[in-house]
């Protein structure tokens, strides 16, 4: 049974346990700064237990981290680095959720030369819908426009905004107040966020989508002089 170690247990955290732990095929340590939040959570499930989680105390956290197969973070992105920084130093494999740019450039760094894995942008976006997109463009033999769109829609909208807030609101505000990555005629550029506003309609549905950072993951360079036209915007009721 692999051993994980899952930072943050907010909404997100609190599902990798579940899926983890539900699978039986993992061991998994919940930890979150708000230590009866992640034992109350690990309680539910029969291979996970929780703990408390400080950063800042290197000792405490390594310790943590000892006899782990591999930590996922689901802690807000500026908090990655370090967490980055300690699985290397522990030898141990790192994945995160993160959709900031510059984190990821960090952890690309630490991962130059690291006896482990480390492998941030693994959520939905990005993650999964880059990892989709690739496996599309190698069916074809010429890419002239890949369009990735997502959002986080609830069927039954109950708020204002029509919005699931389902991970960190810092991460949400992150990704719409950072220049997008995308490829434009050919060329790699910078767009501003909540521009290219565009709508459309889906089953009988008025949605509309914009430019949103950190989307693409790492495609925007995997795809450069293959495809001609590459973006990704976020989807939103209208």
């Amino acid at each position: 049974m692999f051993k994980v170690a899952v930072f943050g247990s907010g909404h997100i955290g609190e599902a990798i346990c579940a899926l983890l732990s539900g699978s039986g095929r993992y061991e998994v340590l919940l930890c979150d700064i708000l230590a009866d939040r992640a034992q109350q959570i690990a309680a539910g499930w029969k291979n996970a237990r929780g703990e408390g989680l400080n950063l800042s105390n290197e000792a405490a956290t390594t310790k943590l981290l000892s006899g782990c197969h591999a930590v996922i973070s689901a802690l807000p992105f500026h908090c990655n680095p370090r967490v980055a920084e300690l699985a290397v130093k522990c030898g141990v494999h790192y994945l995160d959720l993160t959709e900031d740019v510059e984190t990821t450039k960090k952890v690309a760094a630490l991962a130059q030369g690291a006896k482990s894995a480390l492998m941030p942008q693994c959520g939905l976006a990005p993650g999964f819908i880059s990892i989709a997109a690739y496996h599309l463009a190698t069916l074809v033999d010429t890419i002239e426009s890949l369009k990735l769109r997502v959002g986080a829609l609830p069927i039954f909208p109950s708020n204002r905004l029509k919005y699931n807030l389902t991970w960190s609101t810092e991460g949400l505000i992150n990704e719409y107040g950072n220049l997008c990555e995308a490829i434009y005629n050919g060329q790699r550029q910078l767009l501003m966020p909540l521009e290219g506003l565009e709508s459309f309609v889906i089953d009988g549905e008025l949605f509309e989508a914009f430019n949103t950072s950190g989307g693409l993951g790492t495609l925007a360079e995997t795809l450069h002089g293959k495809v001609r036209d590459l973006d990704y915007k976020t989807i939103r009721y209208q």
